[in-house]
């Protein structure tokens, strides 16, 4: 078998006496696509900001394929082949949905290089499959501030997608969303699972079934339940602590 693509091992993070995270061991494969769900302060976003350095671990392992992420900063761990998308989209709301997932292109960003910028046949090919993938290739020209609330999450997938990121980690993602978008969300993510591993934090747990693959529950920092939906909807342990029934 390969080597896991995220390993962590017994990481723990205390902030002024707070342990956000617990000795927490959470191991993602290649293609992998997991769900990550807990109640609110189990360790979730602490998570993240660890495996993308934006927090540093008190203890424990943190490692992408063979680098130890505790030695990197935020840039030099996003370079390596991690992405991350927050809740909330963040794209260029006066540029095209094309002109966006072009600047988004994983390209030489030096001054030199940025002069003699020009879209390659290899490029714009690039970006026509990530607008396939996303399903936004009848927006390609309309400008972001008229895209629907879904649709702005899927162009900010396609951006993270243009850098070709070996780990995608995911919050929220149909936050907000009508059934019919959270449905496209759901297809988009098993598709881009595969050629990449995908960690999806998420509340929504009808969402979290439609994906269905593997599901670690969080609680108090540390994993809680892993396994399949039925498994850990059925955890009396998570029923007490998160679903309340």
């Amino acid at each position: 078998m390969s080597a896991p693509v995220l390993y962590l091992d017994g990481v723990s993070v205390v902030f002024d006496g707070f342990r956000a995270l617990n000795s927490l061991s959470l191991v993602v494969e290649p293609g992998e696509l997991r769900a990550v769900i807990g109640p609110n302060g189990a360790g979730k976003t602490t998570m993240m900001d660890v495996i993308t350095g934006k927090t540093r671990p008190t203890a424990g392992d943190v490692r992408f394929r063979d680098h130890d992420l505790t030695r990197l900063d935020e840039a030099a761990i996003a370079t390596l082949g991690i992405g991350r998308k927050f809740q909330k989209p963040t794209v260029f709301d006066a540029l095209t949905v094309f002109e966006n997932l072009e600047l988004a292109l994983k390209a030489p960003r030096g001054p030199i290089a940025c002069l003699r910028w020009a879209l390659s046949g290899e490029a714009r090919r690039r970006i026509e499959a990530v607008l396939d993938e996303t399903g936004l290739q009848a927006r390609a020209k309309d400008r972001a501030a008229i895209l629907s609330h879904g649709q702005r999450q899927w162009l900010e997938i396609g951006m993270l997608l243009m850098q070709d990121p070996e780990l995608l980690l995911v919050d929220e993602p149909v936050a907000g969303m009508t059934d019919q978008e959270t449905e496209h969300t759901a297809a988009l993510l098993r598709r881009i699972a595969g050629g990449r591993s995908v960690v999806v934090v998420e509340h929504d747990l009808e969402f979290v079934r439609s994906l269905g693959r593997r599901v670690t529950v969080l609680h108090e920092g540390s994993v809680l339940s892993e396994g399949s939906i039925d498994h850990v909807q059925n955890d009396p342990r998570v029923v007490e602590v998160y679903l309340g029934r």
